[in-house]
This record gives C-alpha cells, sequence and structure tokens, in this order.
C-alpha cells in the first residue's frame, strides 16, 4: 500500500468552506482509483494534512491529474497548491483488526 501525504494551508476564513466542499466532492475523492481510505485533518489555523491510502504507487502516480483537479476546486481557499509527499505504508491499523 502507498500513502499520498498532502500538507495544507487555508486561509483562515475558508476553513468552513473548506470543510463544506470536502463534503460536497467525497464522492469524485472516494472514485479515485485505488484508494482505500482517505483522511483530512485541519487546525485551528488552516494547517493541514491529507492523508489518501492507495493500493499502490503507480496507482497513486496515475492518480495524479485527477488530484490536482481536486484540489483546484479549493484554489479560492488555499494560500498556496498544496505539493503531495509520497511514502510506502508499512503498517495500516486499527482498534478492529489489532
Amino acid at each position: 500500500m502507498f500513502a499520498r501525504v498532502t500538507p495544507f494551508k487555508m486561509k483562515k476564513e475558508s476553513r468552513d468552506a473548506m470543510i463544506q466542499l470536502m463534503h460536497e466532492l467525497k464522492s469524485d475523492i472516494m472514485a479515485l482509483p485505488g484508494i482505500q481510505h482517505f483522511i483530512n485533518v485541519i487546525d485551528d489555523e488552516g494547517r493541514g494534512y491529507v492523508i489518501s491510502m492507495v493500493e499502490s504507487r503507480e496507482v497513486s502516480d496515475a492518480n495524479a491529474d485527477k488530484v490536482r483537479a481536486l484540489w483546484a476546486k479549493f484554489a479560492d481557499h488555499l494560500e498556496s497548491q498544496p505539493l503531495p509527499e509520497g511514502y510506502e505504508v508499512v503498517a495500516d491499523w486499527d482498534k478492529v483488526t489489532a
């Protein structure tokens, strides 16, 4: 499994609008090929991370244009365009399967 981790910074006044837009785009986000998990975390200042677990680096790389298009929908709310990073997943635990 592969994780795409994307740090981002929202304009502080855009936090609620960004969260609403993310929920509106849920079906598009979850329709990305190979996606297993999607996590979005944000603090009160608008700094956050999107963590997408995808079946492989190849699938994640193939999704790059679709992911950029999704981020483009947030352009009015972002301080700058986020740059994703990628990592091999070496553990994917949860309380249910532990």
